[in-house]
């Protein structure tokens, strides 16, 4: 196609591949390289421009590749496949129609590429399917059996295109988790907006974005509100409202209204760009269960050989040997585990579940300890106003809060948005405000502003009673002890010199929390742990709360990592869930590594599985589809064993022709590969982006409504 070609590819081992990438990617004029292993061949976009087919093609045979990377040979235009088979279809109905004078050489001539492959297998690889096929084929032809010789051809043609095609599509649907280019977006600099290119836009620019437009950047909504579509991003199928405050990805589309944002992730740091890089991985991962049948199959080749000469040996009939030689487990072998894992990528990842590659995807469902952190996890890391404490009777719990708020909504932090929602709730969607002066941000310690021409502070304990000098008294300390041990965060007002009164507030239990730990345990898992640096009571509250099996609290950062050491030390194969920057270290040692949504960068990076969507029922979604997809392999891997093993006996015995088990074996080899994409098609969720049960079940449903799941 214009600016596009694909080769044909010949790695000698799976790490080749990305060392042919690197340097092709280095070639003048080209933009973009894809190696599919399955079909062996790397697809190329370039800039016709600068180069064209021809350039390449010398290009590529004069690269200097390690030794053993491999070679390179043409593929043809895209429609070589099917007109191979097309090829093959006319020849095996014309020939018995054919001259016997012309079906020896008609036949070699079909056979030619089949033969020069097989060639060039035994060359490099040594003795591979490839030879076996060209060895049926060479002694149907020895035979004058042209009918069977055709009719293997076309078997074979039909065979590699449909399994190419199959391969293909698994791929293109991880691809479609890509998000296109979005060009160039509006910025607004100093109250002018200007249109810049997305690939410009700074961390910290504002970002206008309006209706019909995709978002570009990771970022916070500072004002507007809009209808965000997100079913790109975490498979959600409605809608949602976006306002001040509010969380926005990359990727998702603004259907009604306007925003402005916070860029606070820009280019490849986005969302949408770590899906694409997520994808280039996943397509050149093998897990242990794809090497292992990968190895399977290698091995099996040449027993495959020698059960065609024992047959022959032994019956003197060369007709057993050729049938023999049309059945092996390569390609289903080879094939079915790598598409049944791209299918499962896929679907995970179109319903808001990144997964880095098949190994995860592996090792998630061979997880038997699962391991949360709280804050942010377990729970929701959002604050909310639990008590208003008033020490002047003069002013009401609400009017505290109303007050706090009045100074807080200047100020971008947790606890200020916690108080301005509390105070909106209270009075319907907006507060009574008090007029105050110019607000004064006080770096980590609060805010102060003038009201009725006294000053007003709001903040830390620390802020309020040390830098202002405000006394607490006894009664105002025992009131304010009892919630700090209860685990709330507290807030403290001065106004006029003195403690007006103190906010607590507090980290809400995930809704969903408690059915995703009651599922966990139906799916087969051995313990559910909860690890927090928070106050050991209000971690055992939640813990009994939760059913956990066990907890450890007011931990170090470094203590998480110790103590998912230890249990992988015991024999435990731990899934290790966090969100924080202190969780890094424990997302790395464990078994695998899952990532929530808002969690911070480093640990979204350092995790094999990262949320895009903030819902704890996600993380035993992915594990449920680990563990059906890995039961979903198993029985491919049982399928094509038994399936050929019989075809093979039967072969042998004299039971089938060449013909019959040429057309036994491919047709078996496709229904196995269709099983494997299935994996694809299957989704935990319903198309709204809802976790279901097989029964239908709504789990987000239940668990808003307090119900058992």
């Amino acid at each position: 196609l214009p600016g596009r070609v694909r080769f044909r590819a010949m790695p000698r081992a799976a790490a080749s591949a990305r060392a042919i990438i690197q340097a092709v990617e280095n070639l003048p004029g080209v933009a973009a390289t894809r190696f599919n292993s399955a079909a062996r061949s790397l697809v190329i976009d370039f800039d016709p421009a600068i180069t064209d087919v021809a350039r390449l093609t010398s290009n590529l045979q004069a690269l200097r590749l390690p030794a053993g990377t491999g070679h390179f040979k043409p593929a043809g235009p895209p429609g070589r496949e099917a007109m191979a088979v097309l090829a093959c279809a006319a020849l095996l109905l014309a020939t018995r129609h054919l001259p016997a004078s012309w079906r020896t050489s008609t036949t070699l001539i079909a056979s030619w590429p089949l033969l020069g492959e097989a060639l060039d297998d035994l060359i490099h690889r040594g003795i591979s399917s490839h030879v076996l096929e060209a060895m049926a084929v060479g002694i149907s032809v020895a035979r004058n059996d042209h009918l069977a010789a055709n009719a293997t051809l076309f078997m074979l043609a039909f065979g590699e295109y449909l399994e190419n095609s199959i391969s293909r599509r698994s791929d293109d649907l991880l691809k479609n988790l890509l998000r296109p280019d979005i060009g160039q977006v509006w910025v607004e600099e100093e109250g002018v907006e200007r249109l810049v290119d997305a690939a410009e836009v700074p961390v910290g620019a504002t970002v206008i974005v309006g209706a019909g437009a995709t978002i570009p950047v990771d970022g916070t909504v500072l004002g507007g509100e809009a209808l965000v579509n997100e079913a790109a991003m975490t498979g959600e199928g409605l809608p949602q409202t976006r306002g001040r405050g509010d969380a926005v990805l990359s990727g998702t589309v603004v259907e009604e209204g306007r925003l402005r944002i916070y860029a606070e992730h820009v280019g490849r740091k986005t969302a949408a760009a770590r899906i694409a890089d997520y994808v280039e991985q996943s397509l050149t991962v093998k897990s242990e269960a794809q090497l292992a049948a990968s190895h399977l199959a290698d091995r099996l080749v040449p027993a495959v050989l020698g059960l065609a000469g024992a047959s022959m040996l032994l019956s003197g009939d060369w007709r057993r040997a050729a049938a023999v030689l049309q059945a092996d487990y390569s390609c289903a072998l080879k094939l079915a585990t790598p598409v049944a894992f791209k299918s499962a990528m896929f679907a995970a990842g179109k319903n808001g579940i990144l997964i880095k590659g098949a190994s995860a995807l592996e090792r998630l469902a061979e997880a038997d300890t699962f391991v949360f952190d709280k804050t942010g996890t377990l729970t929701t890391g959002r604050l909310s106003v639990t008590d208003s404490l008033t020490f002047d009777p003069e002013y009401s719990a609400t009017d505290l809060i109303d007050l706090a708020a009045s100074v807080e909504e200047h100020y971008f932090h947790p606890l200020a948005l916690a108080v301005v929602e509390a105070a909106r709730q209270h009075h319907g969607g907006n507060f009574r405000h008090f007029d105050h002066r110019e607000v004064e941000f006080i770096a980590a310690h609060g805010v102060a502003s003038v009201v009725d021409g006294r000053r007003i502070v709001v903040g830390s304990r620390h802020f309020v009673e040390e830098d202002e000098g405000i006394p607490i008294d006894a009664a105002q300390r025992a009131m304010i002890d009892r919630l700090f041990a209860e685990g709330k965060t507290l807030l403290y007002i001065g106004f006029g010199g003195r403690l007006l009164g103190a906010i607590a507030l507090e980290d809400r239990v995930r809704a969903a929390s408690a059915a995703t730990v009651a599922r966990l345990r139906r799916l087969g898992v051995r313990k559910v742990l909860m690890l927090t640096g928070d106050h050991r009571a209000r971690a055992a509250e939640l813990a009994a709360e939760l059913g956990l099996d066990d907890f450890a609290a007011e931990l170090l950062p470094d203590d998480k990592a110790v103590l998912v050491a230890h249990m992988k030390e015991a024999g435990g194969k731990i899934a290790f869930v966090g969100d924080g920057i202190n969780d890094a270290p424990a997302l790395a040692g464990a078994h695998v590594g899952i990532a929530m949504q808002s969690g911070a960068d480093i640990a979204r990076l350092t995790a094999d599985i990262a949320l895009l969507e903030d819902g704890i029922e996600r993380v035993a979604d992915a594990l449920e589809l680990a563990r059906n997809t890995m039961r979903l392999i198993d029985t491919n891997f049982k399928l094509t064993v038994g399936a050929n093993s019989a075809i093979l006996a039967a072969a042998a015995l004299g039971a089938l022709s060449p013909v019959t088990a040429s057309v036994l074996h491919n047709g078996s080899t496709i229904a196995i590969l269709f099983n494997a994409l299935r994996g694809g098609q299957a989704s935990l969720v319903s198309p709204s982006g809802r976790a279901r049960r097989a029964d239908g079940t709504d789990y987000r449903r239940m668990a808003a409504a307090g119900q058992p799941s």
